[in-house]
């Protein structure tokens, strides 16, 4: 099969829907399968033309946070089509408008939705009303919807009487490494609680790191691995907040991210709204105690395998980890727990034969 996934910033990124194509897109193509992935110019050298076997193709984009992947997933829906692909695998909700097009050209088309866009503080009016249209499309345009969360698929389907396929993200093989690089950022190991993700509004860092300035002489630094694709007053106002025990890294890849992960007294999520986290995921694998806010898809993803405080609430959040860092035992014990439902509920081989199954039967029924 040859199949083409859109709606990606680049490869490799540590996380989201970027980490996702990256880790079933290679093992498609150990498979034997073509996989072409259309990214960004901006996110990806233009040098680089493969990635684990993924055949690269960078297109352009309006550089905005409104415009920037509607406008480059237009222009790689249009290279997309002369390249005549089997599949054709759209990631995002708000992209499933260009969904319609290939199925006219007889190309079988997969929308998959990581979570609710909509819903997401970043968005104003007029682009929250598009997305919210994004949610009859979504299942309406392609041959398949597919969800990473349980929450999801009932929500589409209660809304479009449809069929959706429910596959989550998943965690790779961890890979353990000594501190030596996390040295650089004035850490130790097991000195540090961890938050890795995006700085946006709805990932909440602002109340975590408010939760961790009210306690009064917390025992672990806090340290806070992300940043924002954009300039952001959000995430600079983040930053001006930081306390003489906060670490704002910005993003890490490679080996110093798996030290972080791997030397982790804890891991924190506290969004408020969530699709399924891979960076969750994988503090889950590499086998962290995680603190997450109460939404359902925390809790779908933690399986009582973790520790919860009530979303948005500060002093919740506050007297959580305050009690986590003073017992390292329990801490220890909730980590195991943790890395063993990773281990079983989340495995990338398992979920792209999932996905291979999937694309298979779509072109088998065109083929009747």
């Amino acid at each position: 099969m040859h199949i083409c996934m859109l709606g990606v910033k680049g490869i490799p990124l540590p996380a989201g829907i970027d980490n996702v194509v990256e880790q079933v897109g290679a093992r498609l193509v150990q498979r034997g399968h073509r996989v072409t992935v259309y990214v960004r110019a901006h996110y990806s050298p233009r040098a680089q033309k493969e990635y684990c076997g993924m055949r690269l193709v960078h297109v352009p984009s309006i550089r905005t946070k409104s415009l920037d992947a509607i406008t480059s997933t237009f222009f790689a829906t249009l290279r997309m089509l002369g390249e005549k692909p089997d599949i054709v695998h759209i990631h995002s909700q708000g992209l499933s408008i260009y969904a319609l097009l290939p199925r006219w050209f007889g190309i079988k088309t997969i929308v998959q939705s990581h979570g609710l866009d909509w819903q997401r503080a970043k968005w104003g009016g007029f682009a929250k009303a598009f997305l919210r249209m994004t949610d009859f499309t979504t299942t309406a345009f392609p041959d398949a919807t597919v969800v990473v969360s349980r929450k999801l698929q009932r929500y589409y389907q209660e809304r479009s009487r449809r069929p959706v396929v429910y596959i989550p993200n998943g965690v790779p093989p961890i890979e353990t490494y000594p501190v030596e690089a996390i040295r650089e950022f004035g850490l130790e190991g097991n000195d540090y609680i961890l938050f890795a993700a995006r700085l946006v509004a709805e990932k909440w860092c602002h109340g975590l790191v408010e939760a961790y300035c009210r306690i009064e002489k917390p025992s672990k630094k806090l340290v806070i691995a992300g940043d924002s694709f954009y300039s952001d007053p959000y995430a600079a106002a983040l930053k001006e907040q930081g306390a003489e025990n906060i670490r704002f890294l910005g993003f890490v890849t490679g080996r110093a991210m798996k030290e972080l992960l791997g030397h982790a007294y804890l891991y924190v999520l506290p969004s408020e709204i969530e699709g399924l986290s891979t960076g969750l995921l994988e503090a889950m694998a590499y086998g962290n105690c995680v603190l997450v806010s109460d939404i359902e898809e925390n809790l779908e993803a933690v399986a009582g395998n973790g520790v919860t405080f009530e979303a948005k609430n500060v002093d919740d959040l506050k007297n959580k980890l305050e009690f986590l860092m003073g017992n390292p035992v329990m801490v220890q014990e909730y980590g195991e727990k943790a890395r063993r439902q990773a281990a079983e509920a989340y495995d990338w081989e398992a979920i792209t034969s999932q996905f291979e199954a999937l694309y298979a039967q779509l072109l088998s029924r065109s083929e009747k």
